[in-house]
């Protein structure tokens, strides 16, 4: 057997997740903050990795922060002309001057007009590239977890944090640089002209200023809480409409619709209370610089009045000033709320970056091994693992499947069956022991090489709302036709298929939904069947189908396990009689071990379960519940 080492995935900075809780947990609970474990970001570093998402597209910024000048600058132009198209134009009558002043006005505008598009065109498209970097790397980082943080997590609040708080990123930091740009490079440039104009009235609008940036700053650090309420409470309307919608069956067989509208309906009043929260806030803040504004207006007008009466200024200076002050009136708004947008586009941030930095608990290590040919043994020695502090699942585990032999679980719910066939996925690491593939520690092993050595048929079917075809070749994507349909005919698969409209590229539906529970079943089977991988794991994989298809899909499954290490776990005892060995489990322990009839003949925990399924099967019971196996 030859090894061969590679390089690891080593996680994104973070702490790991711990929390005090036993590697594993996933006990949904969550620090006290109601936040993800990981590292807590600070503000400054914030904005740091914010920015570091643009240094690739640094060529697209820069052509929008230079039209964004050069459309400021323009409209300071607009304010500048002011005076001589009404001193030149108006009261000396030159005619040339008005030609000249006609065709700088429409330069100024047409100036303006075309470097409003491009600083509009290019800020959007690094605001919608970036954006599309950080929810790919954030898919991409949810993705690697391991099933502890989707149990901690619930899936709505990482549909919200994926779609929702990458969004509001996007929309503020391009709201942000606009305005730090464009609107900046408009106030310096209107003041210029102000100060130009006449520097006595310039002052007025110099004194108003301090008055806002006091209560501004309040209003921020207000609307930065209520953003992060409002973000987590998408997170909590999106997971309402994700199992209402997942469980509409159950739902609406016990007559809950109305409890799940009230449910809906009050998660919805609460975002409505904090958003009107927010928009009053925000009201506040624009209402307090309406009023600084009109007191800054009438005082110009006071002033420049008197100046022009007394003879000290000119009509086209004090319109000129006027025009000014009326541009620099929205930009200078903008930038006062710059820091509420900044606040909105920081909490949204914050909730991406606490994801990112969750460090996956299962992980590839440093120098990851893999090993070829393959021979698909697997020891479990003396393994334990917990899903929480209260009690132990599994508990001092030990066998070993060889190569070609069918290994089968039993035991009641709860025992620990679904567990195993985990910890060989390496879904979860054992708390202690350890598990062996081919003589190598789990742990050691490339998790990809892991995983395409393992088939595995679940209990909970999972198909994609993609063709028959495509749902089959999911493990093998180059997969050919002849391959596909033989999966399909090996699971009896290709009697449904070939019936449906399109046949292998019919659409079947979100999570199969056009299909029956047994066809998803066998589609499920086909899947594996065609991975062809040496190990295969079948968690209760014929639990869907009818007596007459399971039996003609053990046929193919025992076909298929012909040659590989399988491990079976199955709710009827007659899909595993056939099995090389059975260990029994209880209560997280092996608590027998043999073949069908010795474990008969023991009369112990194998022969009761036995017995009580048997006996309810004569009385016609299909679902055994917690009693079968």
């Amino acid at each position: 057997m030859s090894l061969k080492g590679g390089a690891g995935d080593a996680g994104r900075g973070g702490k790991p997740e711990t929390n005090g809780r036993p590697k594993g947990a996933p006990d949904g609970e969550k620090p006290r903050d109601g936040k993800p474990e990981g590292r807590r970001s600070n503000k400054s570093g914030d904005v740091r990795r914010l920015l570091s998402y643009l240094k690739p597209h640094w060529r697209t910024m820069a052509l929008a922060v230079l039209s964004m000048i050069l459309a400021a600058l323009s409209t300071a132009a607009m304010a500048w002309l002011i005076k001589p198209l009404l001193d030149h134009v108006f009261f000396e009558k030159n005619l040339s001057l008005l030609n000249s002043l006609t065709f700088l006005t429409i330069l100024v505008y047409s100036s303006t007009g075309v470097f409003s598009f491009f600083q509009s065109y290019f800020m959007n498209k690094c605001g919608y590239t970036v954006v599309n970097d950080i929810r790919v790397e954030l898919f991409a980082h949810i993705e690697g977890q391991s099933l502890v943080f989707f149990h901690r997590h619930p899936s709505g609040e990482l549909i919200s944090r994926v779609v929702n708080d990458v969004t509001m990123v996007q929309s503020s930091v391009t709201q942000v640089v606009t305005a730090l740009v464009m609107d900046t490079c408009k106030v310096l440039g209107l003041a210029a002209v102000l100060i130009m104009r006449d520097p006595v009235l310039s002052l007025f609008g110099l004194v108003a200023a301090p008055f806002a940036v006091f209560p501004i700053a309040r209003f921020g650090r207000r609307l930065r809480r209520l953003a992060t309420g409002s973000q987590e409470i998408m997170g909590a309307l999106v997971s309402v409409l994700t199992e209402a919608f997942q469980g509409v069956r159950v739902v609406q067989s016990n007559n809950r619709v109305e409890r799940e509208i009230r449910r809906f309906a009050r998660v919805c009043k609460e975002n409505v209370d904090n958003l009107m929260r927010a928009v009053t806030v925000r009201s506040l803040s624009s209402s307090l610089m309406e009023i600084l504004g009109g007191v800054c207006v009438t005082a110009v007008i006071w002033y420049g009045g008197r100046e022009v009466i007394a003879g000290r200024s000119t009509p086209g200076t004090f319109f000129s000033f006027m025009t000014a002050i009326l541009l620099i009136y929205e930009p200078l708004k903008r930038l006062t709320r710059l820091h509420n947008e900044a606040q909105n586009g920081l909490s949204a941030a914050r909730r991406v970056f606490e994801i990112l930095d969750l460090e996956p608990e299962i992980k590839n290590p440093e120098n990851p091994v893999t090993f070829s040919p393959v021979k698909g043994e697997v020891e479990f020695k003396n393994v334990s693992f917990s899903y929480g502090p209260e009690k132990e699942t599994l508990a001092g585990i030990n066998f070993k499947i060889a190569p070609g032999e069918t290994v089968a679980l039993a035991g009641p719910s709860g025992a620990g069956k679904t567990s195993l066939a985990n910890l060989l996925c390496r879904f979860y690491d054992p708390s202690a022991g350890e598990i062996l593939f081919d003589g190598a520690d789990l742990k050691t092993l490339d998790l990809k090489f892991l995983r395409s050595q393992i088939a595995l048929v679940s209990q909970d079917t999972i198909l994609f709302d993609a063709t028959a075809k495509e749902n089959i070749s999911y493990p093998r994507p180059e997969a050919s036709d002849d391959e596909i349909r033989e999966a399909a005919r090996a699971s009896l698969s290709d009697l449904f298929i070939e019936e449906l409209p399109g046949a292998y590229d019919a659409r079947i539906g979100e999570n199969g939904s056009k299909l029956s529970g047994g066809q998803r079943q066998r589609l499920a089977i086909a899947r594996a069947i065609l991975k062809n991988a040496p190990v295969l794991v079948l968690d209760e994989a014929t639990s869907a189908l009818d007596a007459e298809s399971e039996k003609q899909v053990r046929t193919a499954l025992d076909n298929l396990s012909r040659g590989r290490s399988t491990l079976v776990i199955a709710h009827r005892l007659s899909t595993i009689r056939e099995a090389d060995r059975i260990l029994v489990l209880k209560e997280g322990r092996i608590v027998e071990e043999g073949s069908h009839r010795e474990l008969l003949n023991r009369r112990g925990e194998y022969y009761r379960l036995y017995s009580a399924q048997h006996a309810m099967e004569e009385e016609g019971a299909s679902d055994l519940g917690d009693e079968t196996l």
